[in-house]
């Protein structure tokens, strides 16, 4: 059983700034790749940031130069700055993982962490 939970959402106003992190856990024999993706009320659900094994990163064009994407064995980070009121949504975090070390990798979500940015 592979577990993704997320943690580091809440309130901020306008131009601040949050850490969202999140940790896999379970049977992992390996990791193709992380990221985030960001579903606000109304809309679909949309990649924000991605990070593969070797450190590959890749950005939406709405968060490039304000957010970024670190990693750190089986967990994930993004760095939030200059934050947006269009930013608000939940966050998700997803992992492509072999969890039994055939090869095949499948992807994870975790629950989601609201980030809200409102003054």
């Amino acid at each position: 059983q592979v577990q993704l939970v997320e943690s580091g959402g809440g309130l901020v106003q306008p131009g601040g700034s949050l850490r969202l992190s999140c940790v896999a856990s379970g049977s992992i024999f390996s990791i193709n790749s992380m990221g985030w993706y960001r579903q606000a009320p109304g809309k679909e659900r949309d990649l924000v940031a991605t990070i593969t094994g070797n450190g590959r990163t890749d950005y939406a064009d709405s968060v490039k130069g304000r957010f970024t994407i670190s990693k750190d064995n089986a967990k994930v980070y993004l760095q939030m700055n200059s934050l947006k009121p269009e930013d608000t949504a939940v966050y998700y975090c997803k992992g492509q993982l072999d969890h039994y070390g055939g090869g095949h990798y499948y992807d994870y979500w975790g629950q989601g962490t609201q980030v809200t940015v409102s003054s």
